[in-house]
């Protein structure tokens, strides 16, 4: 059954447009994970995206794994709660724009509702204007979590463009 999606794209183009997060969850801590291995980026990615289609990575071979995260620009934040994994982003640097692309971001079902991805992606648009850029960009769709575009534009990401493209999950 083929269906119809709309991809949003968003961006911030400065911090001071960021609307922070008022999480009242505790004991959260995002982290630079300094050796990320090709397990630990296909564990977040399978584990976050499993109910939300993100199906393009899971034919990357373990080379594709390594050679994208060997990438100077490739950056992978880990979220904690408690010392238990919680949720994951990827950062991407753009030096021709200069941009901060995150390329995914999630959390665990189990901290849905808690206000923690709003945190997660506060510390994901803070963390990416400490470099020196000129936005802050990401893209979802209609299959993703339902409350995604809400997230970002709750952050203060604007949409700068919009698509309809047509998914047959069955193709998968």
């Amino acid at each position: 059954m083929q269906r119809n999606i709309v991809r949003s794209y968003l961006h911030i183009t400065s911090k001071d447009y960021l609307i922070k997060s008022s999480c009242k969850e505790k004991n959260l801590e995002v982290f630079l994970e300094e050796k990320p291995t090709p397990d630990l980026c296909k564990f977040f990615y399978k584990e976050v995206g499993k109910d939300f289609f993100w199906r393009d990575r899971l034919k990357w071979s373990d080379q594709d794994w390594l050679d994208y995260i060997s990438n100077d620009f490739f950056k992978l934040y880990i979220l904690k709660q408690n010392n238990n994994l919680a949720g994951y982003y990827e950062l991407l640097y753009d030096p021709k724009v200069p941009s901060m692309e995150i390329p995914y971001f999630g959390i665990f079902k189990e901290f849905f509702g808690k206000g923690i991805g709003g945190h997660l992606l506060t510390d994901a648009i803070l963390t990416s204007f400490n470099q020196k850029i000129n936005k802050v960009w990401v893209h979802t769709c209609t299959l993703d979590h339902p409350n995604a575009l809400k997230n970002y534009i709750a952050r203060g990401m604007k949409i700068f463009k919009t698509e309809k493209i047509f998914f047959n999950p069955e193709n998968l």
